[in-house]
């Protein structure tokens, strides 16, 4: 079972576009050391759109390495069956601990082929499988519960934000479950801001691509909300994570291209984004750093 800030690491590359696999390593150990509950290697704020197979193996392997059990290691799936299924091969051979399944791309499906795609590549390994709720798979209360009853599956993430079809899904599956351990989580873009409303319906785990660049951040935000420190989270969202939306918003991708950004103005080079999303302007670069010491100002009062 999971608990507290969860990180979502950035894939570094190099200058010549490879995964630059050392400075991978020093990341997870960064961010490791400053106390997440959990690391979520080659997921979308990892681009796991972006990566071959080999990439990904490279990735996992490197993150398994670096975390050295000291919490859990979850990796991204998805996309077409047979690839979401090699992936889900190669992250339990390379010593994950679990599988945060990604929507399958491009086509849309009925309730029941969404159902029987959970299901085939969670019987692709034995690691335990969150199911991601975003994209062109979302479920509806029944194909929630239908995967839920799966033996394999674990969470339930919501990357849609409509909170009462979630609030519906996270009380069936609460009353149906039984006895099974299941968890719920917000993974919308920058989920800080939303994570309120979120803990209102019983959902109290969430993303946190803030904790890649600004752990110290991310970390004083989850303890004010779980301490119910309403002055502090009203300062943190003024100061942080709102304009830190508002920049997001500008450019599509900027969700992941301003966390690389991040990244590598607080030391450690993380490279650039892979197309089609782009790296982050000089300007909106400048506009991430002042954020940044904007909220680090609200932590030093």
């Amino acid at each position: 079972m999971l608990d507290g800030v969860l990180f979502f690491p950035v894939t570094p590359f190099d200058g010549n576009g490879d995964i630059d696999l050392p400075a991978l390593a020093q990341h997870i150990e960064s961010g490791v050391a400053a106390g997440p509950g959990g690391v979520f290697a080659a997921c979308g704020t990892g681009e796991f759109h972006a990566l071959s197979a080999a990439e990904f193996r490279a990735v996992v392997d490197t993150v398994v390495t670096a975390t050295k059990g000291r919490v859990p290691v979850f990796a991204g799936a998805g996309g077409a069956l047979p690839v979401a299924k090699e992936f889900v091969a190669i992250a339990e051979d390379a010593g994950a601990d679990g599988i945060l399944l990604l929507p399958p791309y491009l086509v849309g499906a009925p309730a029941q082929g969404l159902v029987e795609y959970v299901k085939q590549v969670s019987e692709a390994s034995d690691l335990p499988v969150i199911v991601y709720h975003r994209a062109n798979g979302q479920f509806t209360e029944q194909s929630a519960l239908a995967v839920a009853r799966l033996p394999k599956v674990v969470g339930f993430k919501d990357g849609v934000g409509d909170l009462d079809l979630t609030s519906r899904i996270v009380r069936t599956l609460r009353d149906s479950l039984g006895d099974k351990e299941f968890q719920f989580f917000n993974g919308l873009p920058t989920a800080e801001v939303s994570q309120r409303a979120y803990r209102s319906i019983g959902v109290t785990l969430y993303s946190s691509a803030t904790f890649a660049f600004a752990s110290d951040v991310s970390l004083a935000y989850y303890r004010a909300l779980e301490e119910d420190d309403t002055e502090l989270v009203d300062s943190l969202n003024r100061e942080f994570f709102h304009p830190l939306v508002r920049l997001r918003d500008t450019t599509p991708g900027y969700a992941v291209a301003l966390v690389k950004a991040g990244v590598t103005f607080t030391g450690l080079d993380a490279g650039s984004v892979r197309a089609p999303l782009v790296d982050a302007s000089a300007q909106h670069r400048h506009e991430l750093e002042q954020i940044v010491a904007a909220g680090r100002k609200v932590l030093a009062k």
